[in-house]
């Protein structure tokens, strides 16, 4: 089966309604907005970060528009440094290649080992734009079921500010 259609199993399990826009392949984010213009709901990035030592794992999201700063994100994670997950480590854990990470990855994280982190600043807006597991779509939720779809399929989520 298609990650995708696993995506859509889900969510559709746990009657998340989601909208979905097929596109050309996107591997950047200002890629990938470029075929959703118009549509309402914050256009996220999704981060796969380790620690120095490649024991803990964190997923962080936020808006695409912002940059983080990433001894500011290592002090959150109470890190003393922190960095991008190789494209090696990124398949280990969530099954998917560099330019498709988003938060439906954790469907495939087995392990269940890693710690998701989202943006304050971005979750008064209605609705959140994902991979789905897929670059050539884009799924939009409410921001009320993403954290139904976090929680439903076993994780926590820390809210903080970047």
């Amino acid at each position: 089966m298609e990650q995708y259609q696993n995506v859509y199993d889900v969510l559709n399990k746990m009657n998340i309604p989601y909208e979905v826009v097929e596109h050309p392949p996107a591997l950047t984010t200002e890629e990938a907005d470029s075929y959703i213009v118009g549509k309402e709901g914050v256009r996220t990035k999704t981060l796969f970060l380790c620690n120095k030592k490649k024991t803990s794992y964190y997923l962080v999201i936020m808006d695409d528009a912002k940059r983080l700063d990433m001894e500011h994100i290592a002090e959150i994670l109470n890190e003393k440094r922190i960095s991008f997950c190789s494209p090696e480590r990124l398949i280990k854990k969530m099954a998917l290649p560099p330019g498709v990470v988003s938060i439906f990855g954790l469907l495939n994280n087995d392990e269940h080992d890693i710690k998701v982190y989202l943006d304050k600043e971005m979750l008064s807006e209605k609705f959140m734009s994902f991979h789905a597991n897929d670059n050539t779509k884009t799924i939009f939720i409410s921001t009320e079921d993403m954290y139904k779809f976090i929680t439903t399929i076993g994780y926590e989520y820390s809210i903080v500010e970047l």
